[in-house]
């Protein structure tokens, strides 16, 4: 493996930390209805778990309700079964056949535990890009033991790395600061 090789397979692990991190960060709802928050709910079709949105429409009707419009008609309490067991603290409401799911605003209490968790994930993302940079640097090393670099390639290779790793970790801040923000709107 080379400098170049490391650095590249150092940069396409931390983007994939951020995409993680974004994707964590997405499930976690903020009072606004979107799509993607009943993205981890898994309705039982004919004897299969499959996600809601292979089985179903899933739209925003307002700011605050999700509109479920299922694709066969039977499904609709095996939906609501699932939203109830996905531990979202969601109620759906059937009319007729579609399902509507009210997202009701959030207290105080909740708004500062959905903040510790992000802090959470934050915190674990933080941890690692920090352990893709220490895999780097090992790399590193053993190409000096090997002899395929200098020290003096090393050295600037690793200064490289934590450049990566600053800017990952700097992004990292970015999304938590832009969630807090959106947790706290009231």
């Amino acid at each position: 493996m080379t400098i170049a090789e490391t650095k590249q397979n150092a940069e396409q692990r931390m983007r994939k930390s951020i995409e993680s991190l974004q994707n964590n960060l997405i499930k976690l709802r903020t009072g606004r209805a979107h799509p993607s928050l009943l993205d981890q709910v898994v309705v039982s079709y004919y004897g299969n778990d499959t996600p809601l949105n292979q089985v179903s429409n899933v739209t925003t009707a307002d700011a605050r309700t999700l509109l479920i419009t299922p694709w066969e008609k039977n499904l609709i309490p095996s939906i609501e079964k699932a939203i109830y067991a996905s531990g979202l603290g969601l109620n759906p409401v059937t009319t007729g056949d579609a399902i509507r799911v009210p997202l009701p605003p959030l207290n105080e209490e909740r708004r500062k535990e959905f903040i510790k968790i992000v802090k959470g994930e934050a915190e674990d993302a933080r941890v690692a890009i920090r352990n893709i940079r220490r895999d780097a640097n090992t790399q590193l090393k053993e190409l000096v033991k090997a002899k395929d670099i200098s020290e003096d390639d090393e050295k600037r290779a690793q200064d490289d790395v934590q450049k990566l790793t600053d800017k990952y970790i700097a992004e990292v801040d970015k999304l938590l600061a832009a969630k807090e923000t959106e947790l706290m709107e009231v």
